[in-house]
């Protein structure tokens, strides 16, 4: 019986070069766009460049001991990862937290349910570059509506020069970030909860479950796994900030380095520091931040599946 089935599956599988075929294409684009970029920004990382694209020579890790051992990077480095890792840590508390509740509040309604959601994924559609430049516009200390706005209500202290000043142009900046890109989970969730069985709470309300306690037993340990592929989006997106810190800071991630990030960083050395080993130098802080959001992923999406794997 059991071998019948496998048979009658494996007549209508397709043939495997027709699978190859159909793959083949979409394989082909990964490696150009994705696979050779990564491996010729590691061999370049290996070696001494003088300039451009002149090669000097192999050089082993010598690139990623003056990245680690020398200034500026031995400032400027551990500098920008404490704010990926402070941007990081913002927008995961903030987007799961103000997500899972705006999805949570937008099941209980049916005919506005679909034009709230669009509404809060609009952002989310809208270049970080753009977002970026109009809320520097808002948040201008001189013709800024935001500041014009606290001081007709009386709240003068807190008009503030938040982009010029290194206390608040970081806070901000995470907050702009989760504002943009809030609607993403928003939708997932409300997938999510869209498709749990509601016989489940039906059977715990019956037993005399409150509506928390229903939320933390049966909703919540259903949303795990949702809940892991945001924080592992966020934590991807959150290392790779660039847009909305250049938006904000320029370059150099001002003021006064309050808002530099790694991608500002490869950036710099890139195209601004006159390095003749530029290239092997940002190639360097390139590898570093891909293996660290690589290692980071892997070891989120295991974690999280062991505690998937707890919960059955």
């Amino acid at each position: 019986m059991k071998r019948t089935a496998k048979s009658a599956t494996d007549a209508k599988r397709p043939p495997r070069y027709l699978i190859a075929a159909f793959l083949l294409p979409a394989f082909a684009l990964f490696a150009v766009i994705l696979l050779y970029p990564m491996g010729a920004a590691l061999s370049f990382s290996l070696f001494e460049w003088r300039g451009g694209m002149h090669l000097v020579g192999f050089n082993w890790f010598q690139n990623f001991v003056t990245l680690f051992t020398k200034e500026p990077y031995i400032t400027q480095l551990p500098r920008a990862f404490a704010h990926n890792i402070a941007i990081l840590v913002g927008t995961l508390i903030l987007q799961n937290s103000i997500g899972l509740f705006l999805a949570v509040q937008l099941q209980r309604f049916d005919r506005m349910r679909r034009v709230f959601q669009v509404l809060y994924a609009t952002p989310y559609l809208v270049s970080p570059l753009v977002v970026g430049y109009l809320w520097t516009l808002l948040l201008s200390p001189t013709f800024g509506p935001v500041n014009a706005l606290l001081r007709a209500v009386g709240l003068d202290t807190l008009a503030l020069p938040w982009l010029g000043d290194p206390n608040t142009a970081l806070p901000v900046l995470i907050l702009v970030s989760v504002w943009q890109w809030i609607g993403f989970p928003v939708l997932l969730y409300g997938a999510a909860l869209g498709g749990q069985p509601p016989e489940l709470l039906e059977a715990a309300a019956i037993d005399g479950a409150s509506g928390w306690k229903r939320f933390v037993h049966i909703t919540l340990p259903l949303l795990t796994p949702v809940i892991g592929t945001v924080s592992i989006l966020t934590f991807i997106g959150a290392m790779e900030s660039f847009t909305l810190p250049y938006a904000f800071g320029g370059a150099t991630g001002s003021p006064a380095g309050a808002t530099d990030v790694l991608s500002l960083l490869f950036f710099r050395e890139s195209f601004q520091s006159g390095n003749a080993n530029a290239l092997g130098m940002s190639s360097a802080v390139a590898t570093v931040l891909f293996l660290f959001i690589l290692g980071g992923a892997v070891i989120a999406r295991k974690l999280i599946g062991r505690y998937e794997e707890n919960l059955r």
